[in-house]
């Protein structure tokens, strides 16, 4: 039998915080998809992959989920940086498509 990481409860609405314990043992870190496992009864949690395996894109879903548990929302940006971002939207965007020119990072 598997060693007892940690203990959560779950409340009225069948919700519940994982463990820190747990949290790190799956090297979780911010917002991600578990899956549950029932195995000879007991359950086997596993992290599951993301439809986003791009660190760039897992790290800004994480800071986003952050602002969103902060109650901050898109409303609360400074008007100069939602016309600029508005200004930037041309339409659709083909991902395949090549890039022309330099690119600075």
């Amino acid at each position: 039998m598997a060693k007892l990481l940690a203990t959560a409860i779950i409340d009225s609405e069948g919700n519940f915080t994982l463990p820190e314990r747990v949290r790190e043992a799956l090297q979780i870190t911010g917002a991600c998809d578990l899956a549950f496992e029932l195995r000879d009864g007991e359950v086997v949690v596993s992290r599951t992959s993301s439809e986003h395996e791009d660190p760039a894109i897992r790290a800004y879903l994480a800071l986003l989920d952050r602002d969103i548990r902060a109650g901050r929302n898109l409303q609360d940006l400074p008007e100069s940086l939602v016309r600029s971002m508005l200004e930037g939207d041309k339409g659709d965007l083909d991902c395949d498509e090549d890039i022309e020119g330099d690119v600075a990072l």
